[in-house]
């Protein structure tokens, strides 16, 4: 009994001595002149952090639809199914943003990112759409395709990449392409951002200041402004071709980049029934997303006025 009281002793003796000590340091610190104490404070430097309410709401809402992207990419490997996510739109639309958001938080292993580079001199002579076949997605699978075939019906014929017969070729056969993909099983999106003019040239400009963006700048980039409407004549003959019920264009209104992305998140939400579903509200803006067969009568309009 008598060493266990001499223990206790010791350990309050020990307890008192620490907190004497504590007091001793605040008391100095009390007593340290103003300008010391500054001088403390100023070892650490701090800054103040202003955040828009905007970006907290955007940030707020764009993390509670990535969730429910992870549940959909749970049921897609579940349940064996196939998805193909289609991005074309002109240069610094917001297309490769929007599949970052995306695929940020998904599983890497069902999901990939297809951003092919020019055609080798081997897939040059093959079957045009031969390149891309050999990148759809698997059972279990959920592909985006950063730009596709669609090559055929933007760039390459208004750049002079392809042969008058090459693009007409195509537009006669990518309906019936993508029919057979969809009857095989494949769940198929296919988005168009659409950036005005003025807005393109500002990410233009963004990107030769911003040394971590002038890898996206190339010699088409630079042409894009003075071909507008060569682009815009070929866009409305790609919507013409390859706006189907089977297969119908969504048009993605891209000059607010976050109201872009939150959207065609939405859109591809509603669009496949999984379990567990509780997002936030998946209505989406109709200022924002246009079905194909209104953009062409839009594109209709504008073109009529000025041909006369």
């Amino acid at each position: 009994m008598g060493a266990k009281h001499s223990m206790a002793t010791a350990e309050i003796a020990e307890a008192e001595k620490i907190e004497d000590v504590v007091h001793e340091d605040r008391r100095k610190e009390n007593q340290m002149p103003e300008s010391d104490k500054r001088h403390k404070s100023d070892k650490e430097e701090r800054f103040p952090v202003w955040v828009k309410k905007s970006v907290l709401e955007y940030e707020q809402e764009l993390k509670k639809l990535q969730i429910e992207l992870l549940k959909l990419q749970n049921h897609v490997k579940d349940k064996g199914l196939k998805v193909l996510v289609i991005f074309e739109g002109r240069d610094a639309a917001g297309k490769g943003g929007t599949i970052k958001r995306i695929t940020e938080h998904l599983n890497p292993r069902g999901a990939r990112i297809v951003a092919l580079d020019k055609p080798s001199d081997v897939e040059k002579t093959q079957w045009y759409f031969q390149r891309y076949v050999t990148h759809l997605p698997s059972a279990g699978e959920i592909v985006f395709f950063d730009r596709s075939w669609y090559n055929r019906a933007g760039v390459e014929p208004v750049m002079g990449f392809c042969t008058k017969a090459e693009h007409k070729e195509f537009l006669d056969h990518v309906a019936e392409f993508e029919r057979m993909l969809v009857n095989s099983g494949i769940i198929l999106f296919k988005f168009y951002f659409s950036v005005s003019k003025k807005e393109q040239a500002k990410r233009f400009k963004e990107r030769k200041t911003d040394p971590l963006k002038q890898f996206k700048l190339s010699p088409v980039d630079a042409s894009s402004q003075e071909l507008w409407d060569q682009y815009t004549q070929a866009k409305y003959e790609m919507l013409r071709a390859s706006h189907t019920g089977i297969a119908p264009w969504v048009i993605v209104r891209s000059d607010n980049k976050k109201k872009a992305r939150l959207n065609c998140i939405k859109h591809i939400l509603t669009s496949i029934e999984y379990p567990t579903k509780n997002p936030p509200d998946l209505t989406t803006s109709k200022k924002i997303m246009v079905w194909g067969g209104e953009e062409i009568n839009l594109l209709e309009t504008a073109l009529s006025k000025k041909q006369k």
